[in-house]
């Protein structure tokens, strides 16, 4: 079972408690905040999230805010973190293949949680193809 981390702001927490909802019945996901939806700033659990991921090998993360933007900026200045803004099948697919990501982040404002639990299932079981791109992910 992976390790699977999950935070929000406030324009994302209506949607990150409905990702909770639906994927804790077959995963383990630690929720790293907030716990209302009073206004937050994403950048500090953007950070919280992306040191857990990159302290546990082999662990992913979820981040969800009004587009999805801000917490892919700043997650990405963590060192070993390469979080990718996913809004469609074939993105969320190649981020995974081509990149090797270890953050999904998503726009609660621009999808529907639906597109948002296809995303999140595509992204979990997508494997990184390594070869060339490994050569590539290692100069990021």
């Amino acid at each position: 079972m992976k390790n699977i981390f999950i935070a929000s702001d406030h324009a994302g927490y209506k949607l990150k408690n409905s990702i909770i909802s639906k994927f804790s019945k077959n995963q383990k996901i630690v929720d790293l905040g907030p716990n209302s939806n009073e206004s937050v700033d994403y950048p500090d659990f953007a950070k919280k999230l992306s040191k857990r991921v990159a302290s546990r090998k082999g662990s992913f993360g979820i981040l969800v805010c009004g587009s999805g933007m801000g917490m892919a900026i700043t997650a990405n200045k963590t060192k070993n973190i390469r979080a990718a803004l996913c809004y469609s099948k074939k993105n969320t697919k190649l981020s995974r293949l081509h990149n090797n990501a270890n953050i999904i982040t998503l726009g609660e404002r621009l999808i529907n949680k639906n597109k948002a639990f296809n995303l999140i299932k595509i992204f979990l079981s997508t494997k990184f193809e390594g070869g060339r791109h490994l050569r590539r992910v290692k100069k990021m």
